[in-house]
């Protein structure tokens, strides 16, 4: 809990470096936090080499949702096996990206303990697939 503590009172980085070591420190939770690459995208675009470091409110929004996100985050479960276990796969296409989630789901359980979440941005041309080429792209991520 002490790191936990340590990201949520951090002060937004000031220049590009500071915002390469905050994603590194913050890329540990990917797998506990839904959407995790479309929360952080912002915070990306600043290291870009082409981009000149500049820190507005797209980036600040990003920088506190993701702190918040983390001291929030979802304890992933280990991976169960047998016969009345039944995986489940999410898939959802965004408007900025695909993302997915694995469950498993046990006999006598209301309710199925996430194994983790995945996110990614578009890349290319997937931005201007159809609606259900999308969801096909989140599918297939996830398999």
């Amino acid at each position: 809990m002490d790191i936990i503590n340590k990201i949520a009172a951090m002060s937004p980085p000031t220049n590009k470096k500071e915002t390469q070591a905050f994603l590194g420190v913050v890329g540990f939770w990917r797998m506990h936090i839904p959407n995790y690459s479309l929360i952080v995208s912002p915070l990306y675009h600043v290291t870009w080499k082409k981009n000149d470091f500049k820190w507005g409110p797209e980036q600040r929004q990003a920088f506190e949702q993701i702190k918040e996100e983390i001291v929030h985050a979802v304890a992933l479960r280990p991976v169960r096996a047998g016969p009345d276990v039944n995986n489940v796969l999410y898939t959802a296409a965004g408007e900025n990206g695909p993302t997915w989630s694995l469950w498993q789901k046990a006999p006598g359980e209301t309710r199925g303990r996430p194994l983790g979440f995945w996110s990614r941005g578009y890349r290319g041309s997937e931005a201007c697939y159809t609606p259900m080429e999308k969801e096909i792209l989140a599918a297939y991520e996830g398999v």
